[in-house]
């Protein structure tokens, strides 16, 4: 890194942007250069130096940006999220020069849940089972699909995803039984036109309802996978958020939660960690192999940095799957790292610290 730069494609003034920058004071490297989505998106045309390493962060939480990638219209909308898809790619696409922190080949997986899944699984990474796993091809187009999918499949509980989508927006926790009973639980609100995301999860039943909520997410290009069983910590459904930086497993994060889906923003909570350490421990299956098991999923993808790999331990604590992997999923404020593994570093310091200890000879320019 002393003979490099380091540049930043993000929202200028989102806090991603503004704690990596705090970071790099800190250590005291010299301040990243900011490029906005904006400007990318507007075609501006963006040139790196040939000794910048470029990490593309987030374009959430930008009304602006919003409906640049997708389209004028409310940003808690559920719509377009295909649309969204394309633009992210088309945009990484006009980026000339430099080196990148985030591959764009790994980002377009990342980014699609049902690649993502194909390629974990290819690669032998413990998955929940998925009818969906691959691509277009077997996305379902209405509720009748998804639920011949998921029988055929054995599935009775499934997660049904916008296969674009990040923080659970459009997720659907569905629970069938005998005698063609269905419920299930999700975030998303229905008005009259359309679908937004909510911070509230709530409960639907019977056919009627949770097929007209699937019908209505259609056009997301669904994902189904199973709802495997979490553990239990102080009555809330468990599992976890972990940070591989330069393949080496840094930071984690017990998330509980009273529904099915643990993200933080919709009600879930941080755990004591070392439940989960003591958990996975005292099974036999051991916590350093737990973050293997995280480890192997983002060796998936080598030429990227740093992914955050969603971890699900087995309601016993006997292993561990992966539900999903995040492109941008650092943004744990107040963390320090795993002790012996980034002592005493926040996420965006540890990656700084990777890039600056040789990461970058390894990969390809």
């Amino acid at each position: 890194m002393t003979r490099s730069r380091l540049a930043v494609v993000g929202n200028p003034e989102n806090r991603r942007v503004t704690m990596l920058l705090d970071a790099a004071t800190r250590s005291g490297m010299p301040t990243p250069r900011v490029v906005s989505w904006r400007e990318v998106l507007i075609g501006r045309g963006t040139r790196f130096h040939a000794d910048e390493w470029v990490r593309l962060d987030s374009p959430g939480e930008d009304p602006d940006v919003d409906a640049l990638l997708r389209g004028a219209g409310d940003p808690t909308r559920i719509a377009d999220g295909p649309r969204w898809y394309a633009s992210l790619l088309a945009a990484v696409g006009t980026l000339r020069g430099g080196r990148r922190l985030t591959h764009p080949d790994d980002l377009a997986v990342l980014f699609d849940k049902r690649r993502c899944h194909a390629v974990l699984a290819g690669d032998g990474v413990p998955v929940p089972i998925s009818p969906t796993s691959g691509g277009d091809a077997s996305a379902p187009r209405d509720w009748p699909e998804v639920r011949e999918l998921a029988a055929a499949a054995g599935l009775r509980r499934f997660f049904v995803k916008p296969a674009h989508g990040s923080s659970a927006a459009g997720v659907v926790a569905v629970e069938t039984a005998s005698g063609g009973r269905v419920q299930a639980r999700s975030s998303v609100e229905i008005a009259e036109d359309g679908l937004y995301n909510s911070l509230r999860v709530r409960r639907l039943t019977g056919e009627a309802e949770v097929g007209a909520l699937i019908d209505a997410l259609a056009g997301e290009c669904l994902h189904i996978e199973a709802w495997l069983p979490k553990p239990s910590w102080q009555g809330r459904a468990a599992d976890l958020r972990v940070v591989v930086i330069a393949g080496r497993a840094t930071h984690a994060v017990l998330r509980t939660s009273a529904h099915p889906m643990t993200n933080l923003h919709l009600g879930g909570q941080r755990g004591d960690l070392e439940a989960a350490r003591a958990g996975f421990d005292a099974a036999g299956y051991g916590w350093e192999s737990a973050l293997a098991v995280a480890e192997r999923a983002a060796a998936c993808f080598p030429r990227t940095l740093c992914v955050g790999v969603d971890l699900l331990p087995a309601a016993n604590w006997r292993g561990a799957a992966v539900g999903e992997v995040n492109a941008f999923g650092d943004l744990l404020p107040g963390l320090s790292g795993l002790p012996g593994r980034a002592d005493g570093l926040d996420t965006y310091a540890a990656q700084l610290a990777a890039v600056a200890g040789g990461w970058s000879d390894h990969v390809a320019a």
